[in-house]
């Protein structure tokens, strides 16, 4: 790979080259549990888009013998691995959404080490010389990472539809769904600090109608 001028970033990881150019455009991708953001990230990926996907790489931090779930068993309990010392999502879930105190102290130990990780991807893409890249994650507002993108699309869904699709799709108790959407943001404060707002409460058409036009703008916004 050629990266053209170096710049050298001290930090994360030490010392790590990068492509002189600072033009890339990150588009932060949120919204609530249920609104059908990650099928908008999944659209967005057959039109070209390279993504971050922050799930995932909680995913990845969290497995066997990393310090993450090392972490997070000492705080929420050793039973929380199985015997083969993998976590058990749904048992974390239940213990760390029971209360406000309880999800501050998971995130508190997850977001230091996604945000690293999710900086080194950054670097990385800018290297190969992406012009525009996607953020997607769950809690980017509420996690304080919208400092790291240029704009914030939210997925909009009301709730009360939000919930039927948690019922209907994912198999969630109609109460287990409505605490964990009263633990996330509210969809007004998502949509007085969007940028841009894709109204998913109609057809699966029309969704893909409306984030393939706003991908189609940022993409010629960088041509």
């Amino acid at each position: 790979m050629d990266l053209g001028h170096i710049l050298i970033f001290w930090g994360w990881s030490g010392v790590k080259a990068v492509g002189y150019s600072t033009s890339m455009r990150i588009i932060g991708l949120t919204g609530g549990i249920g609104s059908g953001k990650s099928t908008v990230a999944r659209i967005w990926q057959g039109c070209g888009a390279i993504v971050i996907d922050a799930d995932a790489i909680a995913r990845v931090l969290m497995e066997p013998g990393s310090t993450v779930l090392e972490e997070v068993s000492q705080a929420f309990g050793r039973d929380l691995l199985d015997v083969e010392g993998k976590l058990r999502r749904a048992e974390l879930a239940a213990r760390a959404f029971i209360s406000e105190e309880k999800t501050a102290q998971l995130n508190s130990i997850t977001h230091p080490a996604i945000r690293c990780q999710i900086r080194r991807d950054i670097e990385c893409a800018r290297a190969e010389g992406v012009q525009v890249l996607v953020l997607d994650h769950p809690l980017l507002l509420e996690s304080g990472m919208s400092d790291l993108v240029d704009d914030v699309v939210v997925v909009d869904v009301p709730v009360e539809l939000r919930v039927r699709r948690l019922v209907d799709w994912r198999g969630l108790k109609e109460e287990d769904a409505r605490h964990r959407i009263m633990r996330q943001m509210s969809d007004e404060d998502r949509r007085m600090r969007a940028d841009y707002v894709i109204d998913n409460s109609g057809s699966r058409d029309a969704l893909e109608r409306l984030a393939r036009e706003l991908w189609q703008r940022f993409a010629t916004q960088v041509e």
